[in-house]
C-alpha cells in the first residue's frame, strides 16, 4: 500500500470510529476498563468481585487517625505541587530502608494521586510520539491506554504459563532504536511473579546495552512470600535509568485514598513533573500528612501484613484447587491465576 493509499485508509477508520463514537481515536479501542466492567456484573449478579483489586479489611487505624487529624488542624488547601515536604523525606527514607538506595527527596521524587497517574505522568513526560514502549503481558490495563494518550507506540511481549518466566528472548528481540521504555512489575499484576535477582539482571542489562530507561511498576513491593522483592534500581547500572513507581494504597489497604509517587533521576523527574502539574497538580493534602505516618509504620507491621496475606493465599488456594481449578502459586501481590480447563466446554 503507497502512502497515499494508506492515510486514506487511516482517514476511514477515524471517520468510522467518530460515526460510532466521539471518544478520540487514541482511547477509542481500549473501551471500558476491565475493573469497570466486572464491577458492573459483580453487582448485577450480586457475586463477589475478586477482581477489583482491593482488599476487604479497612486500613490501620494508626493512618486513619492521622487523615482525621489532619482535616481537624486544618488542611484542606493545596498541597506543593510536587509532594508535601515531609511526605518526600518520608518517601526517601522508606526507600533508602527498604533498597540501601539513597534520593534526594526534593529532586528525585513526586507524589501523585496514586500510581496510575504516576504512570500517566511518566508517559506524558518522557515518551516522544511515534517512541516505543514495551509492555509484559498480561498487564494492568492502564499501562497501553497511558502510552497511547502519550502518542507512543505499544510493543508487548508474553509472560507464559505453567511458571511465567519473565521473557527475555522476547525483550531483545522486541527492543529497537526507536524504544525508549521498558515497564515492568513486580511483584506482578496478576501473575504474583516475583523477579528473580537473575531476571532483574537480564532486563538491565537490555536496557544498558540499548540505552533504555525501565519504569519500574512496584505497588505490591511489602505484600511478597517465599522470595523477597528487589527493586530493579538496585542492580549495578540501573540506579541512573530506573523510574520506580509506587502508593499506599496496596501496603496500607487504602486505595481509595490515591496516594502514589515516582522516584527518578533529577532529569527524569523535572519531565514527570511537568506533565503531573497539567495533570492533578497535587494530591489531597489531609492524606499526603497520613502518608507520612503510614511510610514511618514499625516493621513488625509489614511483616504482619505479609503473613496474613500469605494466609489469605493459602486459603484461596485450597479453595480453588477443591473447586476443580489448577491454580498458579503467587510469589507476592494479592491476586491468584487459576486454569480453568475442567470447566471449559468446546463450542458446538
Amino acid at each position: 500500500m503507497d502512502q497515499r493509499a494508506a492515510l486514506t485508509a487511516r482517514r476511514y477508520y477515524l471517520d468510522m470510529l467518530r460515526k460510532n463514537s466521539p471518544t478520540a481515536s487514541r482511547l477509542a479501542h481500549f473501551g471500558e476498563s476491565v475493573f469497570t466492567r466486572m464491577s458492573r456484573l459483580a453487582v448485577a449478579h450480586k457475586a463477589v468481585n475478586l477482581g477489583q483489586g482491593f482488599p476487604n479489611f479497612d486500613g490501620p487505624d494508626f493512618v486513619k487517625n492521622a487523615g482525621k487529624a489532619a482535616i481537624d488542624a486544618g488542611f484542606g488547601q493545596y498541597a506543593r505541587a510536587f509532594g508535601l515536604p515531609e511526605l518526600n523525606r518520608a518517601i526517601a527514607a522508606r526507600f533508602h530502608k527498604d533498597s540501601g538506595i539513597e534520593v534526594n527527596p526534593e529532586t528525585e521524587i513526586t507524589v501523585t494521586s496514586g500510581a496510575t497517574e504516576a504512570i500517566a505522568a511518566v508517559m506524558l513526560g518522557l515518551v516522544e510520539p511515534g517512541e516505543e514502549v514495551i509492555l509484559v503481558e498480561p498487564f494492568y490495563d492502564c499501562y497501553p491506554a497511558a502510552v497511547s494518550m502519550a502518542g507512543g507506540v505499544l510493543r508487548s511481549i508474553r509472560m507464559h504459563s505453567p511458571d511465567f518466566a519473565f521473557p527475555i528472548d522476547e525483550l531483545r528481540k522486541a527492543v529497537t532504536p526507536k524504544t525508549r521504555l521498558i515497564l515492568i512489575n513486580s511483584p506482578h499484576n496478576p501473575t504474583g511473579r516475583v523477579l528473580s535477582d537473575q531476571e532483574l539482571a537480564q532486563i538491565a542489562q537490555v536496557a544498558i546495552d540499548n540505552d533504555c530507561l525501565v519504569v519500574s511498576d512496584e505497588v505490591y513491593e511489602h505484600i511478597y512470600f517465599e522470595r523477597k522483592h528487589k527493586s530493579i534500581s538496585t542492580v549495578p547500572g540501573m540506579r541512573e535509568r530506573t523510574i520506580v513507581l509506587s502508593s499506599l494504597g496496596k501496603t496500607f489497604s487504602l486505595t481509595g485514598w490515591k496516594v502514589g509517587w515516582a522516584i527518578a533521576p533529577e532529569q527524569f523527574t523535572q519531565a514527570i513533573r511537568s506533565a503531573h502539574q497539567f495533570l492533578t497538580f497535587s494530591t489531597a493534602t489531609p492524606l499526603q500528612r497520613a502518608a507520612v505516618d503510614a511510610l514511618k509504620a514499625p516493621k513488625k507491621y509489614f511483616t504482619q501484613l505479609r503473613s496474613d496475606y500469605a494466609a489469605r493465599r493459602d486459603a484461596m488456594l485450597s479453595m480453588l484447587r477443591n473447586a476443580g481449578f489448577n491454580p498458579f502459586i503467587p510469589e507476592g501481590s494479592y491476586f491468584v491465576l487459576a486454569k480453568h480447563e475442567p470447566f471449559y466446554l468446546e463450542p458446538g
